[in-house]
């Protein structure tokens, strides 16, 4: 192998960075597929005639980024024209990416982020002048937010900048990323950096619109907001005050929902809302139907399924709805006819889904300090009334080891202690919007560190999706991953004390310190994850190839990383195939793709429901809080496969679970074909949107 004795390069932005000389071998690969001529050896043996013209002219200089790519062009055009003249394509599509992201988001991008990255930071974290101009890059980004977070250290007798430092590291390399408006509002004036809030809805006018005033300030401020509207009385009720009756929950939901559509967050995020009502209030069935008209956009909804609901359902048993006014039975209801109607209108639009609200409690560990009522908009924290909770999830397909054959676990242990430090500064560097909501958060210190990437970390492992061995892997991860942020925290309280609320949590029976009352989530991940370029959360991709609207008419032909590299290392790859399969066609039908490839690349729809089931349920197994998961349904499929899906969730221990049945809506987030087309009503592909989330509602975007 040829030595190289140039050992810097300069890039773009000036900086200078270490010579990779793999760079060069993997672009001559690249370019040579896609000409038909996928060899190893020829690429290896490119590279090191590129080498040796950059040893020869560059000897003790440190070339251009530019320089070294006219080197390589150089090289081919000798010896492999046809290469040459791809590769030459290649650099001309990514010169004109590169001022595609500047014309058309006015972004300098110095991280080399995908064009839907690109959109997304612009349109809504990157910081803007008076004039609304771009004045941020993404590694700006970045390390305005580690500047900020790190100096919570400063309270500790920590030092800042070395912690800087690292949570830069981890964000810009894409490792950890944290929730939105952590990106968005550190260091500016909003200064909020919590995506989940609970609030609690008092059975009085005056209580019900506090809380529409308070939910309001947390939209704008770029939170999402959870309630329980169980407290309320039922649709026609005696009001004593005003002796006239009372018009309901869902009355007053559209209310808040009519306050979420004019509440813009700052202008840079939708609102989000997660309604929830109890399985035995009286006017739970009018609960349930109330998205069946389309309206409620704003909302997912829940059912709070007891336990004692959950077991009337199983055996066909009747079931108490009680007042919650005055405690007393208002009426029998067969359990079978409610949970019927919960799984029509589940199957029909995606809504509701079921919390099973005892066993949140049951694993609650401060019950003494208050119960759980509600989640955040996605489910994945439950949270006491005025608790909030600052989220970030590790980019899983960033920490396979070198051979591919499994997780660089000591590299994955010391990004869980980082992001454990990173989340508990959070919560002291945090400008909360309401006083009530400061007090409780920092009482409880709740944090929630999840995971993104799962469906790449295991096609990169070569592990089919629904099979034991993902299983297997999930419990060995997450176990892992929740193992190690307890020592985290534990370490943490030694040196800066225990969440307040720790005298009244049942933690202090097996723990004489705990920084946080809880550690982990599983999040949705749709923004984030799109700037991280990983899949979301835990769920299978949903496509392997397809097409994304970036800007207004503007559509791009997006593939799969891993496929694409695994197309153009096996000789499959080609543009009219990613098209093929763009169009909706599965991959599992394809004989032009070898079986191998096509039993790792499963997509949503390839798998059958039990299996999202049964891996949110091994997550969950390892998990504090709670996981957000949806059970993707074809278009075909049947009301009972989705009481399947809801049976089984409550069988293996899941504490929430939602539904989506392709095309169940007249708009959704994920599209098969191109956007505008009709969509294939079996299909797999994502597209129409800058969102990857899969909550039904599309609310999900953090």
């Amino acid at each position: 192998m040829i030595k190289s004795l140039v050992k810097s390069v300069r890039k773009r932005d000036r900086t200078a960075v270490p010579f990779d000389r793999s760079k060069i071998t993997n672009a001559i690969l690249k370019a040579a597929a896609a000409a038909g001529i996928p060899d190893g050896r020829l690429a290896r043996h490119m590279s090191d005639e590129v080498l040796i013209a950059l040893n020869t002219r560059f000897r003790g200089g440190i070339p251009t980024v530019e320089e070294i790519q006219d080197a390589v062009v150089s090289v081919l055009m000798r010896e492999q024209k046809d290469v040459a003249r791809v590769y030459i394509t290649y650099r001309q599509r990514r010169a004109e990416i590169r001022e595609k992201k500047q014309l058309l988001f006015g972004v300098y991008d110095d991280l080399k982020l995908d064009l839907n990255a690109t959109k997304v930071l612009s349109k809504r974290y990157l910081q803007r002048d008076e004039n609304n101009r771009i004045i941020e890059t993404p590694k700006q980004m970045f390390r305005r937010v580690a500047r900020v977070i790190a100096t919570s250290d400063s309270q500790y007798g920590g030092s800042p900048k070395q912690s800087e430092e690292t949570f830069f590291r981890m964000m810009s390399g894409l490792d950890f990323v944290p929730n939105s408006p952590t990106l968005m509002n550190a260091g500016t004036r909003l200064g909020n950096l919590s995506a989940c809030f609970v609030l609690p809805v008092e059975d009085s006018l005056e209580g019900i619109f506090d809380t529409l005033k308070n939910a309001a300030v947390i939209h704008q401020s770029g939170g999402g907001t959870g309630f329980s509207f169980s407290r309320l009385r039922p649709r026609g009720d005696v009001v004593k005050s005003t002796m006239s009756v009372a018009s309901g929950p869902v009355s007053f939901m559209r209310i808040y929902d009519a306050m979420t559509d004019t509440i813009k967050q700052g202008g840079r995020r939708r609102g989000a809302n997660m309604g929830i009502l109890r399985c035995d209030h009286p006017d739970v069935v009018e609960f349930i139907n109330c998205k069946a008209d389309g309206g409620m956009q704003n909302f997912n909804i829940s059912v709070a399924a007891t336990d004692a609901f959950m077991k009337a359902v199983q055996k066909d048993d009747d079931y108490d709805l009680i007042n919650p006014r005055n405690g007393e039975v208002a009426r029998t209801m067969p359990a079978r006819t409610v949970f019927d109607i919960i799984v029509r209108n589940a199957w029909k639009t995606g809504d509701p889904g079921l919390v099973f609200i005892d066993r949140m409690n049951k694993e609650n560990t401060i019950r003494d300090v208050g119960l759980i009522e509600a989640t955040n908009p996605c489910g994945e924290v439950p949270l006491l009334p005025f608790e909030s909770c600052n989220l970030g999830s590790l980019n899983l397909s960033r920490f396979i080891d070198s051979k591919g054959a499994d997780f660089d676990w000591g590299r994955l242990r010391t990004a869980v202690r980082e992001a454990v430090h990173f989340l508990d500064n959070v919560i002291d560097a945090n400008t909360y919007p309401l006083k009530q909501i400061d007090a409780m958060s920092k009482s409880n210190r709740r944090i929630g560190l999840g995971v993104m990437g799962w469906a790449d970390a295991l096609i990169l492992l070569g592990i089919r999706y629904d099979t034991k061995e993902a299983l297997s892997l999930a419990d060995r991860l997450m176990r892992f991953i929740n193992d190690e942020a307890l020592k985290a925290s534990v370490e943490l309280a030694e040196k800066r004390g225990s969440f307040p609320n720790f005298a009244h949590s049942t933690l202090r029976k097996e723990h004489k310190h705990m920084r946080n009352v809880a550690l982990t989530t599983i999040a949705p991940t749709g923004t984030i994850s799109i700037i991280a370029g990983c899949s979301s959360g835990i769920e299978p991709l949903f496509a392997v190839s397809f097409y994304r609207e970036v800007m207004e008419k503007t559509k791009l032909l997006e593939t799969n990383k891993a496929f694409e590299k695994v197309a153009i290392d096996r000789g499959f790859y080609s543009r009219d195939l990613m098209e093929k399969i763009a169009h909706g066609l599965s991959i599992q039908k394809m004989s032009e793709i070898p079986k191998d490839v096509r039993e790792v690349f499963v997509t949503a729809h390839d798998i059958p429901p039990e299996w999202h089931v049964r891996m949110q349920a091994e997550f969950q197994k390892h998990v504090d809080n709670a996981v957000s998961k949806t059970v993707n349904l074809p278009f075909d499929a049947k009301p009972s496969e989705v009481e399947d899906v809801y049976m089984a969730a409550y069988r293996l221990g899941v504490k929430g679970i939602t539904v989506f049945r392709y095309g169940s809506k007249a708009e959704q987030v994920l599209y098969v074909g191109r956007p505008g087309e009709e969509p294939v009503k079996r299909g797999k592909v994502v597209a129409g949107s800058e969102f990857s989330g899969y909550c039904s509602s599309g609310t999900c975007t953090f």
